[in-house]
């Protein structure tokens, strides 16, 4: 059965490069930590956890991109993630990086759309 989508936040609450805004997810049988971003215009979510270590990326709360506004950055060792598609870009990932969340912007709000999700 089919998770019905959830509200994260109206879509002007998301600037590009600007503050994210933190939401959580019900996966694998527990309750995870998510956030969702606008970049050259669009949404992007994400779990909030680093690849390399699992600790939450923002350095500040709903601060998810470094200081150029370019890339997504964990502040705890500095690795840097693309904002488009979550794919490491530096630092110690080995290959992996960001797991991205399905979302879903119409009529001024951002939506979490969890039947979209793979498995």
């Amino acid at each position: 059965m089919a998770v019905a989508e959830r509200l994260i936040c109206r879509s002007g609450d998301l600037l590009d490069g600007g503050r994210g805004v933190r939401f959580t997810v019900h996966r694998q049988g527990v309750e995870q930590a998510a956030f969702a971003v606008r970049f050259r215009g669009r949404v992007f979510a994400y779990l909030n956890r680093c690849a390399h270590v699992s600790v939450e990326l923002d350095w500040q709360h709903n601060e998810f991109f470094d200081d150029s506004k370019l890339y997504l950055i964990c502040a705890t060792h500095g690795a840097l993630y693309s904002p488009e598609n979550g794919r490491c870009l530096g630092g110690r990932c080995n290959g992996r990086g960001l797991t991205p969340l399905p979302v879903t912007e119409r009529d001024g709000a951002i939506y979490f759309t969890p039947g979209e999700q793979t498995p």
